[in-house]
């Protein structure tokens, strides 16, 4: 019911139900790129705070630290991105953007264990690394189903539903 509800004041303003599947994506999306302008923006303060100049990227250790989070952060961004939003538009909108979220939770506590010790990074980097397989997994399970569908014209699921449906 809530969903009609909500579809129901989406097209009464104009609003597309493209728009309406993908809002989630986006929103996982711009809160990912302000988690990046964050770890950058914490980068320029431990510079700052150790007169660390670019280009330099060796310091105190507290600030290769940093630097190497961030990077690692940015290295794995454009992997994020392009699974979440295949998965999203190909496999489940919803459930695609609560790995994001999930994804960027792990990132998060990555970046600060990090920043303080090369120890506090594992627990955390398993963590988002487990959450961007399960991305690329349903990326990949989404386009392989509608591959089917789409070029030969077989929709697995649903096929897979009548076998499963036995007397």
């Amino acid at each position: 019911m809530t969903s009609c509800f909500c579809r129901a004041v989406f097209q009464s303003r104009g609003v597309s139900e493209m728009e309406e599947e993908t809002l989630s994506l986006a929103a996982v999306t711009v809160l990912a790129v302000l988690e990046q302008a964050y770890f950058s923006l914490q980068v320029i303060s431990v510079r700052r705070k150790f007169s660390v100049t670019p280009p330099a990227t060796t310091g105190p250790l507290e600030f290769e630290r940093t630097f190497r989070a961030q990077a690692n952060c940015s290295e794995y961004f454009p992997i994020f991105i392009s699974v979440l939003w295949t998965a999203g538009v190909f496999f489940s909108p919803g459930l695609s953007s609560l790995c994001g979220l999930l994804y960027l939770y792990g990132r998060f506590r990555y970046f600060r264990g990090y920043s303080e010790s090369a120890q506090g990074r594992l627990a955390p980097l398993y963590f988002s690394a487990q959450v961007l397989w399960a991305l690329i997994g349903l990326s990949s399970l989404g386009v392989g189903l509608s591959f089917f569908r789409v070029y030969l014209n077989v929709d697995v699921l649903q096929q897979l539903g009548s076998a499963l449906d036995l007397p």
